[in-house]
């Protein structure tokens, strides 16, 4: 494995998409939403053993969730997880990242990858990955993987690309959350593929990218230059990381640069980011329904389809008569919801937390 390879994952979300399963103090990188018997943060976590060393991953994380991130993740050391004090979107987490392993090794380069994706086609996904690092170690390219569309998603950034030029392509335009006409027509076109969120670059070239296109982010952070990868560090993020821009990485250097190619990768990737993408990822019975109980036998669906069902160890459930929609029971939150309508359950929990509290959040 190449020393100059890194692997930084991103665990410091909430996935609010994902309430009620999903809370604040317990977000849905640390659940077993699979069935597995593992998080997600320790699939991913393990996928990544394929591309580099476990001392040469890392994982960014809110600071209210490093424990729960060593627990987790016990094979890691402290100076493998990196804490944010504030949540201000994925473009200060890269830069913050990037300084950090550029202090460490200023050859560095680096995968910077969500910790809740599915990817079904591992070895494959391996193979790119691979691929990519020896691209962007020889090129000062941005580089990230992209997915062919299957419908007109509003929710992923699209990227125009050169479908003439393989296996890495130029990227002409990245578009991030585009209408419904625009997706259409992306879709429609052929030559546009989803932005997975898992991009590939060098620490010094992203680096060049924040300072060119994000220099507020850049000016801020590069002031601790110094004492990056030092006792020092976390005292410095404390003070200084909560005052850079609110801006995801897309809006920050994507659309912005001209240095953009993407890797189209067939990986049986799904950003399991609502829970309409688990149910279609997931196992289904006769009835098309998902059910993701540990004691499945205690889970009766009569009459019922394509619902997706989650339930508590040892809790009986019978639903009856019911088609497309969602049920969560997470002891103190019972959701029953159209699997139509699930974009609403964000804004839903949002609205319950401003006139309940944080009780349910």
């Amino acid at each position: 494995m190449n020393s100059n390879n890194y692997v930084v994952i991103m665990a410091g979300g909430i996935g609010s998409r994902f309430w009620p399963a999903s809370r604040e103090r317990y977000p849905k990188q640390f659940l077993d939403v699979l069935g597995v018997g593992k998080s997600l943060l320790q699939l991913t976590y393990e996928r990544f053993l394929k591309i580099c060393s476990p001392s040469s991953i890392y994982v960014v994380t809110n600071r209210i969730y490093r424990d729960l991130v060593q627990e987790h993740l016990p094979e890691l050391n402290s100076k493998q997880i990196l804490c944010e004090p504030s949540r201000n979107n994925t473009a200060p987490c890269v830069a913050y990242t990037a300084f950090r392993l550029y202090s460490e090794n200023p050859n560095a380069n680096f995968v910077v990858a969500p910790s809740d994706h599915i990817i079904l086609k591992e070895q494959v996904f391996a193979d790119k990955i691979n691929l990519g690092l020896q691209f962007v170690a020889e090129h000062d390219v941005l580089l990230t993987l992209g997915i062919q569309p299957t419908y007109p998603n509003t929710g992923y950034g699209y990227i125009h690309f050169d479908e003439k030029q393989t296996p890495i392509s130029k990227v002409y335009q990245f578009t991030e959350k585009p209408s419904l006409e625009e997706a259409e027509l992306f879709v429609e076109r052929g030559n546009y593929l989803w932005n997975a969120g898992i991009f590939i670059w060098s620490a010094q070239t992203i680096l060049e990218a924040f300072q060119t296109h994000a220099p507020k982010i850049h000016q801020i952070l590069e002031k601790g230059a110094t004492l990056y990868a030092t006792q020092a560090e976390q005292e410095f993020i404390n003070a200084h990381y909560p005052s850079t821009p609110n801006i995801s990485i897309d809006y920050a250097i994507l659309e912005k640069a001209s240095n953009i190619y993407t890797l189209p990768a067939d990986i049986g990737w799904s950003d399991l980011g609502t829970w309409r993408s688990l149910y279609n990822e997931a196992e289904k019975d006769e009835q098309g329904n998902v059910v993701t109980a540990e004691q499945k036998n205690l889970v009766w669906c009569v009459d019922t389809q394509r619902c997706l069902v989650r339930t508590p160890r040892e809790k009986l459930v019978v639903v009856k008569d019911l088609k497309d929609y969602i049920i969560v029971d997470e002891q103190d939150v019972l959701l029953v919801y159209p699997k139509q309508k699930e974009q609403e359950i964000k804004t839903l929990a949002q609205k319950i937390k401003s006139k309940i509290g944080k009780r349910f959040s």
